[in-house]
């Protein structure tokens, strides 16, 4: 009841601000009955066990599409719902899982939380990297759900805060059945927090399987041939790709890009703000730099040629774009606040890549790309500028880099079988006993 309340107060406080976002952007209107109430329909009427997976944005969305295949052919007798915090993660899931049941994660509010999982009635909930909430694992745990942490994360921002309220953490993580936990060092934290150690298995990122470095895929060559690069030789430019980015790195990476095209004529940019409700925003930064450049979603019919900019203002292309990439910047690294976005994908498909010095969010990942020369950490937009001048200068470099980017990510792959051990281990024996 006091949590409630509390997320009550919050909201009143938070109403203008919202309002006042939803009227600019168009975000929180969708499926506000299903997050404030639960109003959820979820049919199954050859009463099959659920599984419940959830993701917070496209990001996490994007790991599911590794995990939940994986699973499907693991437990075919099981009916699958995806859920998502946000709206361009709904979007993500409904295109990425046509076939399931989607729907919106409910408000952390004990009524909401309830009558979702009432509909739902899951006979396990997987949730990804950090997505925890006090009243809904109350509730799975009430209702011996078991609730299962995958790619699990605790950056070093998110320990520090929990660190101050112990008693908060442990009562939170103890209704968690089992965490699969990126890397050793987030599993210390957790252990840190008052998890037990029999709770976390260290299980590696399932990002690294998610990355296939398939450049030659269906999705890649249409979005060449609609930018342009599909009707001349690849070779006839160098793309730089600035992927995942946030305020204020557009304003840098506009600036870095307009001097190196001074030196490097056929240097060309795709830019991809992380948030769809900057695209506007970041439009008419591009259009204030004076230099050419065309919005991926205003393209009707495919490019000549490819212009100096392309601003991907649409949302689940960001893959097919790094499949593009000669060159690239990880964003939300420059920032301070972010903590960065994945660099695995664009290593993944051999993109050299160069990142700032914020990464808690991809430390390990970061740090190996680093050490195996895949990447370079930069400390600032001066230092972000002479990296990207001697890897568009220097090809056989970006070849090195990149050959050396991928062949990390390969070996570290595995993490999604892992994963899905971690969950059989806890399924109900009455599912289990339905899969055999």
């Amino acid at each position: 009841m006091l949590l409630n309340l509390a997320y009550l107060l919050a909201l009143l406080v938070l109403s203008p601000w919202l309002v006042w976002r939803s009227v600019r952007t168009g975000r929180y209107r969708r499926g506000l009955a299903a997050k404030l109430f639960g109003r959820v329909t979820m049919p199954n009427p050859h009463g099959k066990p659920v599984a419940w997976f959830h993701a917070v944005s496209v990001g996490e969305v994007n790991l599911l599409g590794t995990l939940v295949p994986a699973f499907q052919r693991q437990h075919p007798n099981f009916l699958i719902v995806v859920s998502s915090t946000t709206d361009t993660g709904l979007a993500e899931a409904r295109r990425r899982f046509p076939s399931l049941a989607v729907i919106a994660w409910p408000f952390d509010f004990s009524w909401a939380v309830a009558s979702t999982l009432d509909a739902v009635t899951p006979a396990i909930v997987v949730l990804t990297e950090s997505e925890l909430w006090p009243n809904f694992l109350t509730e799975a745990k009430r209702r011996n759900v078991p609730v299962v942490l995958v790619n699990a994360r605790m950056s070093p921002r998110s320990f520090g805060r929990l660190k101050r309220f112990p008693g908060l953490a442990r009562r939170l993580f103890a209704n968690v059945t089992r965490f699969a936990v990126q890397e050793t060092e987030y599993a210390e934290r957790f252990q840190n927090l008052g998890v037990p150690e029999a709770k976390l298995i260290v299980t590696g990122s399932v990002k690294y399987d998610g990355a296939t470095g398939e450049r030659n895929s269906v999705k890649i060559r249409a979005l060449a041939c609609v930018l342009g690069l599909g009707t001349a030789p690849m070779s006839s430019h160098v793309v730089l790709l600035a992927g995942s980015t946030h305020a204020p790195e557009e304003a840098i990476i506009l600036g870095v890009f307009a001097r190196l095209r001074e030196r490097f004529p056929h240097l060309r940019l795709i830019l991809v703000p992380r948030h769809p409700d900057r695209f506007e925003e970041v439009a008419r930064l591009v259009e204030q730099s004076g230099i050419p450049f065309v919005r991926r979603s205003r393209i009707d019919s495919p490019c000549v040629e490819m212009p100096p900019i392309v601003l991907l203002d649409t949302v689940g292309e960001l893959g097919a774009a790094w499949g593009l990439a000669d060159v690239g910047f990880v964003g939300g690294t420059l920032d301070g606040h972010r903590g960065g976005q994945s660099m695995i994908e664009p290593a993944g498909y051999g993109v050299p890549c160069v990142f700032g010095p914020h990464v808690w969010n991809f430390r390990d990942a970061a740090r190996r790309l680093v050490e195996v020369g895949g990447a370079a950490m930069v400390r600032d937009a001066a230092g972000l500028e002479a990296e990207l001048t001697k890897l568009i200068a220097d090809a056989g470099l970006r070849e090195r880099m990149g050959n050396s980017a991928r062949e990390l990510v390969r070996r570290q792959q595995g993490a999604t079988a892992r994963t899905l051990a971690v969950i059989a281990a806890i399924l109900p024996p009455t599912t289990v006993s339905q899969a055999a």
